[in-house]
């Protein structure tokens, strides 16, 4: 292990952030630079090195975590990304954008607070991309078989950089005009650089994935015809049908979903655009939605300069400590302050939209809401409770309700859906269509980073079975698994 007492000489220390006057100026990560590799050896000698490390089973990756703790703590950091890279093909990712559930199940946080897993994670990969310990992994032949992926997020990449290195000819299909899915456009440049995930493109390519961008299955080509090109399939086309708010006044200009203003964002960052066509500059924002994708919207209205940002959850506020009904090793619901949430803003618990007021000329202008109390698990207006909070650009940020449906992949597939209108798939991840696989949130529905890189990687290995009967790569979830829960 690393240092026996680790967990008793140090305290928890966590990344510093850049001053928030500073870092609201620009996009780049709120992160100090540097300030991690100082305080980082400490921070993994607290490892316990425990008989049943249950941070394995809160992250569905198994992580290796004791392990490249200690190569950490002892400052081998080649070693430390070998064992990081043994189940995590994009550490780097996860390390920034993950929510940490392996941190959740440490069992230091029994009664202090846990190891700062995420931290370690994202110190290792960066150092060893600093040392050229990362390099292409090309397979030693060539199996003659193809495949195709349809989605290049976590999920779909996994899958891909799985089935290239295992001799497979591969080639990713992504409808937008860059590589990357969510991690492209739908996480701001404040939360991940996109050069991250630029380098892990250029390093699949050299190992021998092709890319085909600005192509979608089913509009642009046919998916009867790619399944004839192809001798497998792996649909990772996410969960990407948002969820709407069907109120009053919805049809009023200047209500979006967080999926139409966040990506608009990030081609300003590309080059793409000088200004975002849809832009909060000057404007009394409301987010409504309190997860990330929310915190993500307030995040960039902030960096827009925003008149006002006010986020909106129809949920109660979290406690600061875990309710007896979410024990230790599960993911508890906590209040949970982001980086954009340090930046300012107001946000309101317990709330409901009703409806929106607009000018004369269609524009939103207001947002009626009210206080809600939850009776039978249904949330009911309070009488007196309703007021107006001013509301010239509103984005949409309560989650994704399953795959895309009209571009008529599904349809010419001939996919079954599951009852949450997923696409159903059985143990190793094949669909009812022969050579046809699915991986991520198209399959498992809207979920976390790491659950859609476990999802691609067991993925692969149900193709690579199919393809050749038989399989070495790893599988570290089944199709049926899920989060740690009472």
């Amino acid at each position: 292990m690393a240092d026996p007492k680790g967990f008793l000489n140090h305290e928890r220390e966590v990344a510093k952030t850049r001053p928030v006057e500073e870092r609201v100026k620009d996009w780049n990560e709120v992160y100090q630079p540097g300030s991690l590799l100082p305080i980082i050896s400490k921070q993994a000698s607290r490892c316990m090195d425990c008989g049943i490390p249950f941070c394995h089973n809160g992250c569905p990756l198994g992580n290796l975590i004791p392990e490249w703790n200690d190569y950490a703590y002892r400052e081998d950091w080649t070693e430390a990304s070998e064992r990081l890279h043994a189940t995590n093909n994009f550490p780097e990712f996860t390390g920034r954008l993950c929510p940490a559930p392996c941190e959740s199940a440490c069992v230091l946080g029994i009664n202090q607070p846990p190891v700062t897993i995420k931290n370690v994670e994202v110190s290792i990969i960066d150092k060893a991309w600093d040392n050229g310990d990362v390099t292409p992994q090309p397979p030693e032949r060539l199996s003659g078989k193809t495949v195709a992926v349809i989605g290049s997020g976590p999920a779909g990449l996994a899958a891909a950089q799985q089935l290239t290195r295992a001799g497979h000819t591969v080639a990713v299909y992504e409808r937008a005009d860059r590589i990357g899915g969510l991690l492209r456009y739908g996480i701001p440049e404040f939360k991940m650089e996109k050069r991250h995930i630029n380098r892990r493109i250029e390093q699949m390519r050299t190992e021998g994935t092709k890319f085909r961008t600005e192509v979608e299955i089913g509009r642009d080509l046919d998916a009867k015809k790619l399944r004839k090109r192809y001798d497998a399939v792996v649909i990772a086309a996410g969960s990407t049908t948002s969820r709407d708010l069907p109120v009053p006044g919805r049809e009023l200009n200047g209500i979006h979903f967080a999926m139409e203003y966040l990506p608009l964002a990030n081609k300003v960052q590309e080059g793409d655009l000088t200004v975002a066509p849809i832009s909060a500059e000057g404007k009394h924002v409301v987010v409504i939605g309190g997860g990330d994708t929310g915190a993500d919207c307030v995040g960039t209205a902030h960096r827009q300069g925003a008149a006002s940002v006010t986020q909106l959850e129809i949920m109660g506020k979290p406690g600061d400590e875990r309710n007896a009904n979410q024990p230790w090793p599960t993911f508890p619901m906590l209040y949970k302050v982001t980086s954009a949430h340090e930046e300012g803003g107001d946000r309101l618990y317990s709330v409901s939209t009703t409806h929106f007021e607009g000018d004369e000329d269609g524009n939103v202008q207001w947002l009626h809401l009210t206080e809600v109390e939850f009776k039978d698990g249904r949330p009911e207006p309070k009488p007196g409770t309703e007021r107006k909070i001013p509301a010239q650009l509103v984005t949409l940020a309560m989650g994704f309700t399953g795959t895309d449906r009209e571009n008529g992949l599904v349809e010419q597939f001939g996919l079954e859906l599951d009852e949450r209108g997923n696409i159903a798939r059985d143990a190793d991840f094949a669909t009812n269509v022969p050579g046809v696989y699915v991986a991520g949130d198209a399959g498992r529905g809207q979920s976390l980073i790491v659950w859609a890189i476990a999802e691609g990687r067991s993925a692969a290995k149900g193709v690579d079975h199919f393809l050749t009967g038989v399989s070495a790569l790893p599988a570290p979830i089944k199709p049926t698994d899920r989060a740690l829960t009472v």
